[in-house]
């Protein structure tokens, strides 16, 4: 496994690759990697001849307050959990490789960066699609691969690709879990011992609104249970029942339905979600 920080030692490794025919997958990733990151690239060993992860913590998808300086960084320990995986490259890169003087992004995410998680975290997805549009700028692969768990964040790349008409691929896996049911997330580390017991009740609120859904009760009936049982154990952020296919409200013709949710516990934001055909 190689492992590179330039874009031009990156890229002198994938013109050898291309030379052979070989098709590249990207796993776009910010380090403090876990079981869900790797099921990505496994995913992606499965879908390519030849897998790329990146690991680049991207300070414009962080606002003021948040987690940048604390967030995770375990690279030694990434690169071990890669090489064991069989990914094929790591990209580390450094700020000026990504973002270099007269690099500029006009990509507006639009309406649908500002529901749900765009809400408190306005930032959010205008930092992210850049950070993803630069990579595949650089690695230029056939398939990109992405998990479900964010899933706001899957549909705003999916919807940037299609704006701006660039030709890969996307794969997504569903959310990895752990035993009881708490949804991966390296965010997780956060969590106190008494918190994270706490925190596997999330998935099985979100369990219980899917069955009372398919039960025939009402969206805003299953909205307020909802919010009544993440407030006795969480700080509720949101959490929205939806049409998976567009964030919209459930109309008669919506078949595949989302249970979105954002929340806090003490000073770990968790998100959630889960989905299901009626």
């Amino acid at each position: 496994m190689q492992v590179l920080t330039t874009i031009e030692s990156l890229q002198g490794l994938l013109k050898g690759w291309r030379s052979d025919n070989q098709t590249v997958s990207l796993v776009p990733t910010m380090g403090g990697l876990h079981e869900g990151h790797l099921s990505l690239v496994r995913m992606a060993n499965n879908n390519s001849d030849k897998t790329l992860v990146s690991i680049y913590l991207n300070p414009t998808q962080f606002g003021k307050g948040e987690d940048f300086d604390s967030y995770p960084r375990t690279i030694d320990a990434d690169l071990g959990a890669l090489e064991n995986c069989q990914a094929d490259a790591v990209f580390v890169p450094e700020t000026e490789q990504m973002y270099p003087d007269g690099w500029s992004f006009d990509y507006e995410v639009g309406d649908i960066g500002k529901i749900l998680c765009g809400i408190t975290r306005p930032h959010f997805f205008k930092g992210v699609a850049q950070a993803v549009y630069r990579l595949l700028e650089i690695v230029e692969p056939e398939i990109a691969v992405f998990g479900q768990k964010d899933y706001q964040q899957l549909f705003i790349i999916k919807k940037m690709l299609r704006d701006m008409s660039l030709g890969v691929q996307i794969l997504s896996h569903s959310t990895v879990r752990e035993s009881d049911g708490l949804a991966m997330s390296t965010r997780n580390n956060y969590l106190s011992s008494k918190e994270r017991a706490i925190a596997p009740e999330l998935f099985r609120i979100l369990e219980r609104a899917r069955e009372g859904y398919l039960s025939s009760k009402t969206v805003e009936s299953l909205r307020v249970d909802i919010h009544k049982s993440i407030n006795q154990h969480f700080e509720l952020e949101y959490a929205e029942i939806i049409d998976a296919n567009n964030l919209k409200q459930i109309t008669d013709n919506t078949t595949e339905i989302a249970i979105l949710c954002a929340v806090s516990l003490g000073p770990t934001r968790l998100i959630d979600n889960i989905f299901f055909w009626r």
